[in-house]
């Protein structure tokens, strides 16, 4: 008879310790209680503080990404400058061409 058992104890064993973790609080005396409040105080003071250092490190993010941003478009704008001026000088190379090719072509038929 105890063969039959076994299966049963293998099959229910894994839940004995989830059933002990729920039920064990239960039965604890008041002094413990009072331990459990200064572990659970603690805590809360370590989350508020790492809610607080998140807090500073997003603004810093914040901050860094800002400069980020300002400087992306201080490049952009320099480089509109740059296309700017590279139109002028396309421009200006371009009828000093048309010009010079305009001269070949009157200096070929005379």
């Amino acid at each position: 008879m105890a063969v039959q058992f076994l299966p049963i104890i293998k099959a229910v064993a894994p839940y004995i310790a989830q059933v002990a973790t729920a039920a064990i609080p239960a039965f604890t005396s008041k002094p413990e209680a009072a331990k459990t409040e200064q572990v659970v105080a603690k805590q809360i003071q370590e989350l508020q503080e790492a809610a607080t250092q998140n807090a500073e490190s997003i603004h810093i993010l914040a901050e860094k990404l800002q400069q980020a941003i300002q400087s992306i478009e201080s490049a952009g704008q320099d480089a509109q400058r740059q296309i700017a001026a590279y139109k002028v000088i396309i421009t200006g190379s371009l009828g000093l061409s048309a010009v010079s090719l305009a001269i070949c072509i009157y200096i070929l038929i005379s």
